[in-house]
């Protein structure tokens, strides 16, 4: 793939800022359709230059969101700022934004090169640019998206990932302060999905450019995000990191949304002791002790094979493993847990020494105190 060394012909007005700036402010949002409340009062600051995820499930408010910021919706209360202007009550061709949806939305009468340049209209006019500017910056385009040599070629003879690559440089070539995604890639199949997330990260790392993306895919959203907005039932539950979000996840939902869990309900004994099923459990202590609750532990916690002295140690059943290519899951069961499976994701050394172990067959486990975390 061809790439650029430089960056979008007006991108020298942006700030050169560490990342830290504020550009997008959404603020105390509000949409109902009817007696359906799709975003309340939502609120989230993207920094600039940053590439922010909203995830969730199908009905819980990011798309709603994403056409709030760009306009094709209009909320019913709250305000909206970009590049410290207020875009509240703006129609959408005047907040700046480049967009990017599912469905490529490619003119399939036109081929790829009047396609991109059907997205610099509005910019030639603005910024007087000559027809031959307008085909340099189209060329530019399409090689930084790997497509160099297909202007003439019409979307219908064009793959899904490469429509959605020509999509990617119509949005890119005006070279909008914000770029706006709508699941571009769900439609995708998995080699290409997951290439084109690489690349788009590159391509929005290379422009600078403050990026908004909706997905419900969570292994797409912790490769591409900066930060990650889990959104739930029209709020955002958390805001943060990939690795804050996997491993301190701030509810029980984000918690059973973003990757696997384990859950075993408890019963306090003290401070840090807590009592599931028949075993006693040592836990870090918590500002607010539960009397009762659940633990939360991912799979790749539970600790095989344990040394003698190690905390929370018990012994368990393999009951079945399943191959995931780069891991397995290994389910146990144990006498003191009557009921609950235990999931455990094992690579490596720690899966060889499973080799002479069958269903059915004991081994020690144990839940370091660490990794349990507790929830109503």
């Amino acid at each position: 793939m061809q790439t650029s060394s430089h960056l979008p012909p007006h991108a020298d007005h942006l700030p050169h800022t560490d990342g830290s700036e504020t550009f997008l402010s959404v603020r105390g949002i509000d949409k109902r359709f009817g007696a359906f409340t799709a975003l309340d009062s939502v609120s989230l600051e993207v920094r600039h230059g940053e590439m922010v995820c909203l995830l969730g499930p199908s009905g819980c408010g990011k798309t709603t969101l994403l056409r709030t910021i760009a306009g094709l919706e209009r909320q019913d209360t709250g305000s909206l700022q970009a590049g410290g202007r207020d875009i509240s009550q703006l129609p959408p061709q005047a907040r700046d934004y480049g967009i990017l949806f599912q469905s490529y939305a490619l003119f399939p009468n036109l081929t790829v090169e009047d396609n991109v340049a059907y997205g610099l209209n509005a910019a030639a006019a603005q910024r007087k640019l000559s027809r031959q500017q307008k085909r340099e910056r189209v060329t530019e385009m399409l090689g930084m998206v790997g497509l160099a040599g297909s202007e003439r070629k019409y979307p219908g003879q064009l793959s899904g990932g490469q429509q959605q690559r020509v999509a990617l440089a119509r949005a890119l070539a005006p070279s909008p302060s914000l770029l706006l995604l709508d699941e571009p890639l769900s439609a995708l199949d998995a080699q290409v999905r997951e290439h084109l997330q690489l690349e788009i990260r590159r391509l929005q790392k290379e422009f600078r450019i403050t990026t908004l993306m909706v997905t419900h895919d969570q292994e797409e959203a912790m490769v591409m995000a900066d930060r990650i907005a889990v959104m739930n039932r029209g709020r955002i539950e958390q805001f943060g990191t990939p690795d804050e979000i996997y491993r301190r996840p701030a509810s029980p939902f984000v918690a059973d949304f973003i990757g696997q869990a384990n859950w075993l309900p408890f019963t306090r004994i003290s401070g840090s002791q807590v009592a599931v099923g028949s075993l006693q459990l040592e836990i870090q202590p918590e500002e607010e002790e539960l009397s009762s609750g659940r633990l939360f532990c991912r799979p790749e916690a539970v600790d095989l094979f344990p040394g003698e002295q190690a905390a929370n140690r018990f012994r368990a059943r393999v009951i079945d493993r399943i191959y995931l290519g780069n891991r397995y899951r290994i389910a146990l069961a144990a006498d003191a847990l009557p009921g609950q499976t235990l999931m455990a994701d094992v690579m490596g050394d720690a899966h060889d020494r499973l080799g002479a172990i069958h269903g059915g067959d004991g081994i020690w486990i144990a839940l370091p105190r660490q990794s349990l975390q507790v929830f109503v």
